[in-house]
């Protein structure tokens, strides 16, 4: 029997009605794992119901939440914050080249660090290294 006009089409393509093209939405748990940001699927779930994401700066916490080419998603992946504009949803899990094709990575590049020279004396470091060690290690966190 084939499925209600007014349900919503699914996201299997071997499942799809005929004559039905793959939707212009996707679950974002299933994308972020066909553009191979994690490495399962169980993981892209637990990081989105962690709150760990935002589509088009909106906090998003269910994998269920459907995305669409254009959007942008800004999550948190190994203690990184990347930005990605989704350029295609993609039809499967494809090899690298191919998952790197579905997304465009607007994350700025960081910043390097400058050199801090190392002390000149020798032994343990004085209270003043100490602190100037401090300092520097603040800087380069903010």
């Amino acid at each position: 029997m084939p499925p209600p006009a007014d349900s919503p089409p699914c996201n299997r393509p071997d499942k799809l009605p005929a004559g039905h093209l793959p939707g212009d939405s996707l679950r974002v748990d299933r994308w972020l794992w066909f553009a191979r940001i994690f490495k399962t699927r169980g993981l892209a779930a637990r990081v989105v119901s962690a709150g760990h994401l935002r589509v088009n700066t909106a906090k998003v916490s269910k994998p269920a939440h459907k995305v669409a080419p254009g959007d942008t998603l800004t999550l948190l992946v190994a203690g990184d914050i990347r930005i990605l504009r989704i350029l295609a949803l993609g039809t499967r899990r494809g090899p690298a080249p191919e998952a790197q094709r579905l997304y465009e990575d607007l994350t700025p590049k960081p910043e390097i660090a400058p050199v801090v020279e190392k002390s000149t004396r020798k032994g343990r470091p004085t209270k003043k290294d100490r602190r100037d060690l401090m300092r520097d290690r603040r800087d380069m966190l903010e």
